[in-house]
């Protein structure tokens, strides 16, 4: 009788913390802060945001819901976002206007593995390629490892999304590959592109985003210095 040959195994993991789901608290930055969607509060800032610089509708190109023939529509899908729970949806609201003008999600929440997914992320025209717009990114991404202490982070978009795809590799986020014909959007094949980022990559990453973010970074119109060096 031989001897069997030891089988490789992942590491040990240590107790994961308890609580590890979204709590809905507000994420409060510099120039931006987020806060659990409402629709009695946010619905008018966020549909003016992309109707009148976003007529043809752009910013709902590869996600599953929009554009809206009328504010009314939006609103009532608004209320039904406000009301979801995992998806958890918050809204954007730049500080120099107190307006909403954006959104994301906490979602696919596996507290078991510590792992979530940040997703729903739409901006307006306005709030584009903006240092509020990094910022609300950043503010997402520390919540989920520095309060909720979860192991994986996960990004996910269409395959043919280009920003969304540069957005992922800027924040720091490890291309993982593509899942092909993985959804039907809009009766359209959608194959997605994955990307994550481990609790192990947060603290240099952690370190890139503060030093862009500081204020000394931007010029007196809000134009940054030095690029982010996160990935």
């Amino acid at each position: 009788m031989t001897k069997s040959k030891t089988r490789p195994v992942g590491t040990p993991v240590d107790p994961l913390p308890p609580g590890s789901k979204p709590d809905m608290r507000p994420l409060h930055g510099l120039w931006i802060w987020l806060e659990p969607v409402s629709a009695v509060k946010h619905a008018e800032a966020l549909y003016e945001s992309f109707a009148k610089d976003d007529p043809a509708g752009h910013v709902w190109t590869y996600l599953g819901y929009g554009p809206w023939e009328n504010f009314e529509s939006f609103a009532a899908w608004l209320k039904e976002r406000e009301a979801a729970r995992d998806p958890w949806f918050y809204a954007f609201i730049r500080r120099n206007t107190g307006k909403a003008c954006g959104m994301g999600s906490f979602m696919r929440c596996d507290a078991t593995n510590g792992a979530i997914e940040i997703g729903h992320i739409w901006m307006s025209p306005g709030l584009q390629r903006t240092r509020e717009a990094t910022e609300a990114i950043f503010l997402m991404i520390r919540h989920c490892f520095d309060d909720l202490g979860v192991r994986r982070l996960e990004w996910k978009c269409d395959a043919l999304n280009a920003p969304s795809r540069r957005a992922a590799e800027r924040f720091g986020f490890t291309f993982e590959g593509v899942f092909r014909q993985h959804l039907i959007v809009k009766g359209r094949n959608r194959d997605t592109a994955w990307y994550a980022m481990l609790d192990k990559d947060w603290r240099p990453i952690r370190s890139a985003f503060e030093a862009w973010l500081r204020p000394d970074n931007f010029d007196a119109k809000g134009r940054q210095k030095a690029k982010l060096q996160a990935g």
